[in-house]
């Protein structure tokens, strides 16, 4: 399958909110497992979520430090969850991930 670089980027923003909005992934290391992605670009597509008006917030953990603690979407913005939901598999195969 020949997708587009704009595509698989756009995928993996919806794929990573969705991961963390479910509660299945919501740290950068329960990323990386979910996905088999490289903890930098989990980094990277974490901090991008914004371009998309995706408000992703850090909660750091009552009493824990050292950035102990999770990732939550307060707002999806413009995008529709539900439609994420319906194409699972589609982008899940489209990015190649488990």
């Amino acid at each position: 399958m020949d997708v587009s670089k704009t595509k698989t980027s756009f995928y993996r923003r919806l794929y990573v909110a969705w991961l963390i909005d479910s509660g299945a992934a919501t740290s950068v290391p329960a990323l990386t497992e979910a996905t088999g992605m490289p903890r930098r670009t989990a980094q990277d597509t974490l901090a991008a979520l914004a371009d998309l008006d995706i408000q992703c917030v850090f909660e750091q953990q009552e009493g824990e430090r050292n950035n102990a603690g999770r990732y939550a979407i307060r707002d999806w913005g413009a995008i529709d969850k539900g439609w994420i939901e319906r194409h699972l598999p589609m982008i899940k195969a489209v990015l190649e991930y488990p």
